[in-house]
């Protein structure tokens, strides 16, 4: 798992800019709906029957700290902010982890450029620690297929159970070994912008799963100025089956994966899939 998007960090954005970040987040929630969440610690009703109700402390006319930990969204991985914010835009209190200073640093500024303060923490979601509980997790845009070993996923769902509510939800998404090895693999994909370029090579070893990308970027400095970057990333495609399976070990339930693109079954021609586990 790299430790950082050093330089992509600055052009990330750019060449993220037809994905639908909306329509993400829009999935993510219907999701969340659809299988409510925690249940009050009191035993007054079931997790559908408190999922939106508006708990407040009378005296302060403000949600009181256990009710605050059942609505808050933890975002691991989650790089610029984009769905987080997004999040935040729409009244959910949502916080942000990454490995990457870079690119937190772009989701503090997209925070405070909103007038917001959203909180962001850099952090390995394999070593996740955080302050409190919360009732949701997401994990969207392929943090998980940056985790190259069934041990280091096992990890992350630990540390996941260890922090959700009982009741609460983690809804993660994952690229599938069918993208690297049948629609990317061994490919060179390139892109130019007017200040900024990159030439992506991807290698698939059949044997590990584990897909490589070779990045050059250019990046302008100055009016004719373009400086060269180089990083190497690595990505492992996973099914649902073994997701289960690990998710299933570290004490979560499964309740659902479906492809991304057409929010039906998985089949095997999908390229990635939105799962949801249950604590």
């Amino acid at each position: 798992m790299p430790e950082s998007y050093g330089n992509f960090a600055q052009v990330y954005d750019t060449f993220m800019d037809d994905t639908d970040y909306e329509a993400w987040t829009d999935r993510v929630i219907r999701m969340r709906d659809r299988y409510g969440l925690p249940a009050e610690q009191t035993g007054a009703g079931t997790v559908e029957e408190v999922a939106f109700t508006a708990e407040t402390d009378p005296a302060q006319g403000t949600l009181d700290p256990a009710a605050q930990e059942r609505q808050l969204i933890c975002d691991i991985g989650c790089g610029t902010g984009r769905v987080t914010e997004i999040l935040a835009s729409r009244g959910y209190d949502v916080m942000g982890i990454d490995l990457s200073p870079d690119m937190l640093a772009i989701a503090q500024e997209r925070s405070r450029s909103a007038g917001r303060d959203t909180l962001y923490l850099c952090q390995d979601m394999r070593e996740l620690d955080l302050y409190g509980d919360c009732g949701t997790f997401i994990s969207v845009g392929d943090s998980l297929n940056y985790l190259l070993s069934e041990e280091d996923l096992l990890k992350t769902f630990q540390r996941v159970a260890l922090f959700l509510l009982q009741g609460g939800v983690f809804i993660f998404d994952s690229k599938t070994p069918h993208l690297f090895r049948d629609v990317i693999g061994d490919q060179t994909i390139a892109e130019d912008r007017e200040d900024c370029a990159f030439i992506w090579d991807n290698t698939y070893d059949d044997e590990t799963g584990i897909n490589e990308y070779d990045l050059a970027l250019y990046i302008q400095e100055e009016q004719d100025l373009f400086r060269k970057y180089e990083e190497v990333h690595y990505q492992r495609g996973y099914e649902p089956a073994q997701l289960r399976r690990i998710a299933e070990a570290a004490g979560l339930t499964w309740l659902e994966a479906v492809d991304c693109d057409t929010d039906g079954p998985v089949t095997e021609e999908t390229v990635r899939y939105l799962a949801v586990v249950r604590k």
